[in-house]
């Protein structure tokens, strides 16, 4: 982590700041993000700030655990009556935040929600395949299929709210904290849930500040003023934590995925050849190397080695500077002046203004500039960054996926129907035999749905939407006082409900 005088001292002046202002009331505990959550809403929420928050405000139907196996949460039991026909029973001793109970209306309520196009619910396409809810009584649904649709139990894993709360601003949960506070990009203020069906948490409460300079966050933690800081952490300070024995820190597998996107709609970045040379000229092992100091492995797609559905055949981009120029020469982009420095065309460059992302950005600058391509790196706030993401006013950007589980994320990433706010393809990627693939492997099972998916990855990986960059580790360093925390393997912080803090 590179530190210059004037970030030191702004660092500085932000951290008086914060030890001016109140410490954690007795038996909570703070923690420090990057950025805050677009909206908390699990059911219209798409960024990874709002699914951290939501795992401990919102229960599912189904939840999974750190193998990603699913195991019952809201719902007791569930099995199919017919290949069309889910029967789900609920638990009964679930209350809401406000003490009313939990039923099988909330449940249909949050489906009528989902499927109603008026609402733009990012999870309507993952239940396309449903005909209709109907509650058989207050603790049983019975979810009636149009075809069958195997990751239908793997999506089951979003939030409940109580009905007539989705479109209120501020959605009841059952989880083991509530919403008490939130001040948009500065904190959100959880207190324990002592209703909770599995029991009340040991923490009083959860202080989650948003700050989105790494050297305060850093300055943060090591004061005291919050007890853990997690992903994205500079490799490059963790020898300074690793020395810290007031401090703990923790690196894990995860089943997250960095990636370069592209917009499909435009005149350069649209064009196959561009997308294949900056692959090529892209030096991902120097940058994982160098950069992240062997925090991640190369990724060849979306999917993590350790998927049942991962495909490693798939066509690859080892660095290759020659090969990207012989591309563009091909493809006509010629370099005016061979090996000087002037540049056959410039792309615009988006990403947040984390710091690590930045160095990254900068790196990838300077190694595309012997391919003859410029980037015009532009680093926005993140409400900033992410809502261009979504409106699609870019050329190129960078993000990660977490929680890349099921292969049904496929058709969330890259279905033709799946464009913004309805789904995540946000560089507006169309192929018709990706769709076909994508759509047979929600009804297909074994061997045949494998075989599906191995096909869809062979063609991701030749149309190149994304230029895919590495799976990182997950890193999180924790004050030694704070017991029993973790972080999931899709970053999840769930692990709040039963940590506590140590006089």
């Amino acid at each position: 982590m590179r530190l210059s005088f004037a970030g030191i001292l702004l660092a500085l002046a932000a951290l008086a700041g914060c030890q001016r202002a109140d410490r954690p009331p007795a038996g909570f505990t703070a923690i420090a993000i990057e950025s805050g959550p677009a909206v908390i809403n699990p059911l219209l929420s798409t960024d990874a700030a709002a699914a951290k928050v939501e795992g401990l405000i919102f229960n599912g139907l189904l939840k999974r655990d750190d193998d990603f196996s699913l195991k019952p949460d809201l719902a007791e039991k569930w099995d199919y009556q017919t290949p069309l026909k889910l029967r789900i029973t609920l638990r009964r001793n679930v209350k809401f935040h406000d003490g009313s109970p939990f039923t099988s209306a909330d449940v249909k309520a949050a489906f009528d929600f989902i499927l109603n196009e008026k609402n733009s619910s990012p999870l309507r396409g993952s239940f396309s395949e449903i005909s209709s809810v109907d509650t058989l009584d207050d603790f049983t649904l019975m979810l009636t299929l149009k075809r069958q649709s195997a990751p239908l139990l793997g999506n089951l894993t979003f939030g409940v709210p109580k009905a007539g709360t989705a479109n209120s601003g501020a959605p009841m949960g059952t989880g083991p904290f509530i919403l008490k506070e939130s001040v948009q990009d500065e904190k959100l203020v959880l207190v324990r849930n002592d209703l909770y069906f599995e029991g009340a948490p040991k923490l009083a409460g959860v202080i989650v500040k948003i700050i989105p300079d790494e050297t305060v966050r850093v300055l943060s933690l090591e004061s005291g003023a919050v007890s853990a800081i997690m992903n994205p952490i500079t490799p490059d300070i963790l020898p300074r934590f690793q020395k810290n024995a007031k401090l703990n820190v923790a690196t894990t597998q995860s089943v997250s995925y960095s990636y370069l996107g592209f917009n499909m709609e435009d005149h350069l970045t649209g064009n196959i050849a561009v997308r294949r040379a900056i692959a090529y000229g892209i030096d991902r092992e120097s940058i994982i190397n160098f950069i992240l100091k062997g925090m991640a492995i190369p990724a060849t797609g979306p999917l993590p080695p350790g998927s049942e559905f991962y495909s490693g055949a798939v066509a690859q981009y080892p660095y290759d500077p020659e090969k990207a120029m012989r591309i563009l020469d091909e493809a006509g982009f010629e370099d005016p002046d061979g090996p000087g420095p002037q540049l056959r065309f410039t792309l615009r460059y988006s990403t947040s203004q984390n710091e690590l992302r930045r160095r990254i950005a900068e790196v990838m600058k300077w190694q595309l500039e012997k391919i003859g391509v410029g980037l015009d790196v532009r680093s926005y706030e993140w409400g900033a960054f992410y809502a261009d993401i979504r409106k699609g006013a870019f050329q190129l950007f960078s993000l990660t996926w977490v929680g890349v589980g099921d292969p049904d994320i496929l058709h969330y990433m890259f279905h033709s129907s799946s464009m913004p706010p309805d789904g995540a393809n946000r560089g507006r990627y169309r192929n018709q035999e990706l769709d076909g693939l994508l759509e047979r492997g929600r009804v297909a099972e074994g061997t045949e749905r494998k075989t599906a998916y191995n096909a869809a990855q062979k063609i991701i990986a030749v149309d190149l939407p994304y230029v895919s960059l590495w799976h990182p580790l997950n890193v999180a360093v924790t004050a030694s006082s704070l017991k029993g925390f973790k972080l999931g393997p899709d970053e999840n912080i769930k692990s709040l409900k039963t940590a506590f803090m140590e006089n």
